[in-house]
């Protein structure tokens, strides 16, 4: 079996995306297992696929699945990337926007000038049965047992879980261990996202996200929305804040409740190729 593709990254979030706009996708978890591999395979951290939208008030949908195999709900940075695909493929122009279908439902995507992407979220989920996370009730800070050691966490949905700490320094050697606890923990039946976020100022935020199906990345788009998400919510920050993770910077904004959250940021063409399975 051949897959045409092309390979992109949102600053070091890399991808492999595939075209399925004219025919279902046919690759299993196996297969996507072994394309993502970076010694024997292309290596990425996630694959998209583009295809023909469920939705009609949708341009189109795209899949998304980690580099384990396993799907997933939503990728901000990979959103990022699939508009830049479409814009390359003449499908989307420079400043429209176009609403697109993820798995966890449409949102919006405009190119701007320079060959950024600004991207609709959607509103951030804090009810604990929609992140899912175990709760008696919702609250802005729960506390939570963590390879033993206790944390203060905030849970959030941004199309996909995220649990949200904040850390007196992004570097803590301590996160090598608490990041994998952490999207394992029983208390996400789903696994989560786990962001460990670095106050800098009230418009300036540092960041590392150990992802679920992905390990750590270089950049993760919906665990930036969600570290700005949960900050926002203690009124820590302000309506507009940048957010560096160890890949590059991106632009988060959102009002706060009742309003839905924007994040503008870069994407890359790497190269195309051919896997030969």
């Amino acid at each position: 079996m051949t897959q045409r593709f092309s390979k992109m990254h949102g600053i070091g979030n890399d991808f492999v995306v595939v075209d399925g706009r004219a025919a279902p996708l046919a690759l299993d978890a196996a297969t996507i297992r072994a394309m993502a591999d970076r010694r024997t395979g292309i290596g990425f951290d996630q694959l998209l696929s583009i295809e023909p939208p469920r939705d009609p008030s949708c341009a189109f949908y795209y899949g998304i699945w980690n580099a384990d195999g396993s799907p997933s709900g939503q990728c901000g940075n990979g959103a990022r990337c699939v508009a830049a695909w479409l814009h390359r493929a003449g499908a989307l122009a420079v400043g429209a926007l176009v609403r697109l279908e993820s798995p966890s439902g449409p949102v919006a995507v405009r190119l701007e000038e320079g060959g950024e992407v600004t991207v609709d979220m959607g509103e951030p989920v804090f009810d604990p049965a929609r992140v899912p996370f175990i709760a008696e009730a919702q609250a802005e800070v729960y506390a939570i047992e963590v390879d033993g050691h206790p944390l203060q966490i905030g849970a959030v949905s941004m199309g996909n879980p995220h649990a949200v700490v904040e850390v007196p320094s992004a570097d803590a050697p301590a996160l090598a261990t608490l990041g994998p606890a952490l999207t394992a923990h029983a208390r996400f039946p789903q696994g989560a996202n786990a962001g460990f976020v670095e106050l800098l100022a009230r418009d300036h935020l540092r960041l590392r996200v150990h992802e679920r199906g992905a390990g750590w990345t270089l950049a993760c788009g919906t665990g930036a929305c969600a570290a700005m998400a949960v900050l926002r919510r203690r009124d820590a920050v302000d309506e507009r804040v940048r957010v560096d993770l160890p890949g590059g910077t991106l632009e988060i904004r959102w009002p706060g409740a009742g309003q839905t959250l924007w994040m503008r940021g870069p994407a890359a063409f790497v190269f195309e190729g051919e896997w030969l399975g």
